[in-house]
């Protein structure tokens, strides 16, 4: 069975307003076993024309498991919260 990953880029526009986000988040992901791989941290493009921004990533049993927390009433409140406070790009990723 593959793993999957949800990867973010977020560009924050109200830092204040985005930790309420961080909090909701937070309790989803433990809520539907996400494995934090990358919260945060310092990004150094290597190669290419990309602007990641704060980036994370996360790590999920199986795609069903991924779809689960991000459709979740727990997620949908954290994104409500995020609404106005960030620039949100998230991809779906079937790993190995």
């Amino acid at each position: 069975m593959a793993s999957a990953y949800i990867l973010a880029s977020v560009t924050v526009t109200n830092p204040e307003q985005y930790e309420e986000y961080r909090r909701l988040s937070s309790i989803a992901m433990q809520r539907y076993d996400a494995e934090i791989c990358i919260r945060g941290g310092k990004v150094e493009v290597i190669e290419g024309d990309w602007n990641p921004g704060r980036t994370v990533l996360l790590k999920f049993k199986d795609n069903a498991g991924a779809r689960r927390f991000y459709d979740s009433p727990e997620y949908g409140q954290a994104r409500e919260a995020r609404a106005g406070a960030a620039i949100m790009r998230l991809v779906l990723i079937e790993g190995m």
